[in-house]
Order: C-alpha cells, then sequence, then structure tokens
C-alpha cells in the first residue's frame, strides 16, 4: 500500500467501513510509515475534539414542549405581529442549532464500532506472525517495551498460577488509535487483552460482557484506562479472566 492510498481511506478505516484485507493493509502501513502514523493519529485528534460535550448544545427539556405548542397555536386564526415571527423565527434557529450539533451517532453506536475493531484485531492476531511484538512471559519484560510506543503505561499483570498464561504483548489499531494488546494462553485458547486510555472524565465501569462473531468480549474501565478482552474461551472463564487483571490493577 502506498502513502497516497492511504490518505485515500484513512477516514474510512477511522470509521470502521473497510474489509478486513484492506484494515489489515492499513494498519501494516501504519506500522512502517511514520508520517501517515502521524496522519491517522491527527485525524483522530480531530474525531476525539469533535465529541467534545463542549461542542456540542443540549437543548432544555421543555423546548420541544414550547414549540409543539406554539405550533398547535399557530393552527388558529390570528393576527400575526412581527415580535410573534421574530420569536418563531428565534426558536427555529435553536432547533436547527440543536439538530446540526447533535452527536453524530450515540454511544451504543460507538461501542458497537468499537466492538468490531476488536473483533477484527483479535482475529487478525491470529495470523501467522501477528500474535506479538515482544514474546514474553514476565510482565518486567512486556511493560517496558510499550515505553515510548504508546501514550500511557499498560498495566501487566501474571497470571499464571490462576491458568491464564502471559504470552507477550504487541502494538495493535482500535477505534482509531494505537493501543496495547496484551496476549494470554488458557489451553488451547488465546485471549486478547486490550487497554488505551480512557475519555477525559469518564468514571469507572464494572465489567460488561458481550458477545460478537462467535466471541465473548468483556469491557471495563479502570484508573483511567479502557479494557477489551476477547476470546473464544467461555464466557464465564472470560469474566474469571477480567476481573483477575480488574483486581491486580491499581
Amino acid at each position: 500500500m502506498t502513502c497516497a492510498d492511504f490518505r485515500r481511506f484513512v477516514d474510512a478505516h477511522l470509521d470502521g467501513e473497510l474489509d478486513l484485507a484492506r484494515q489489515a493493509e492499513m494498519e501494516e502501513h501504519l506500522r512502517s510509515c511514520p508520517a501517515c502514523s502521524r496522519l491517522a493519529a491527527a485525524r483522530q485528534s480531530l474525531r476525539t475534539a469533535l465529541r467534545s460535550e463542549e461542542l456540542y448544545f443540549r437543548s432544555p427539556a421543555r423546548l420541544e414542549q414550547r414549540v409543539r405548542a406554539a405550533a398547535r397555536q399557530g393552527d388558529r386564526p390570528r393576527l400575526v405581529t412581527s415580535s410573534r415571527i421574530g420569536a418563531a423565527l428565534a426558536a427555529a434557529a435553536v432547533l436547527a442549532a440543536a439538530m446540526f450539533l447533535w452527536p453524530p451517532a450515540s454511544d451504543r453506536s460507538w461501542s458497537d464500532r468499537t466492538a468490531q475493531d476488536v473483533v477484527s484485531a483479535h482475529v487478525r492476531s491470529l495470523m501467522p506472525g501477528h500474535l506479538t511484538d515482544v514474546p514474553s512471559s514476565e510482565q518486567h519484560t512486556v511493560r517496558p517495551w510499550f515505553a515510548g510506543k504508546v501514550e500511557f503505561a499498560p498495566p501487566v499483570v501474571e497470571l499464571a498460577g490462576d491458568g491464564f498464561a502471559l504470552v507477550g504483548g504487541r502494538l495493535d489499531y482500535v477505534a482509531g488509535k494505537r493501543v496495547a494488546a496484551l496476549v494470554y494462553r488458557q489451553g488451547a485458547h488465546l485471549i486478547n487483552l486490550f487497554a488505551w486510555p480512557a475519555p477525559p472524565r469518564a468514571g469507572e465501569t464494572a465489567e460488561s460482557a458481550s458477545s460478537r462473531d462467535g466471541y465473548n468480549m468483556v469491557r471495563w474501565t479502570r484508573s483511567g484506562i479502557e479494557f477489551w478482552a476477547i476470546s473464544d474461551v467461555n464466557a464465564a472463564e472470560l469474566r474469571q479472566f477480567a476481573a483477575l487483571v480488574r483486581s491486580r490493577v491499581p
């Protein structure tokens, strides 16, 4: 893939609209091209800024009632004065601004796109040569490897004594950002634990389980970091894994 191809598809890539093969090509190019990596990071920063609550107008709860009441009154024959026309125009302007500035997607749709990215990243990791960038069963080897590669220090816990052996870590690309991926093995099953900084002012959340495309997932937030665990292990075992990780992250 060339840089021109990357620039052509970067927005679709960030929106999660590409097929799996094209998505993999984009991410492979990101790993080897600093210029395109900076471009993707700049685009994502802009998208994040545009989702800031400070940019959105939250209409008063009574706005709809007042507009409907005004519309009902408009059905009655009456003298329309310039002051009433001005008030109606002002209300229409406020309503139009509210519709224009309203977030383009709900939190649920954003989570759905992130979940699909997590599934795609997990599937890619199972392809030959994609599982780890730093193969190691020791947290003191895996955690320092991420220094300078992501903008936070991902917590790495060893859980071999609980049946979940650390395999290593790698860089990945989820929800339009570089993330840390930690890999664990439980018997014949692999678990990917993705981690990245949670949005500003995001509070702590408990584990939330779901499934998609035949994989079980558990999502939670702790210590300012958002975690997503995914695997083909059964749901109960993945929740156990998530609870163990959560209990050992300060």
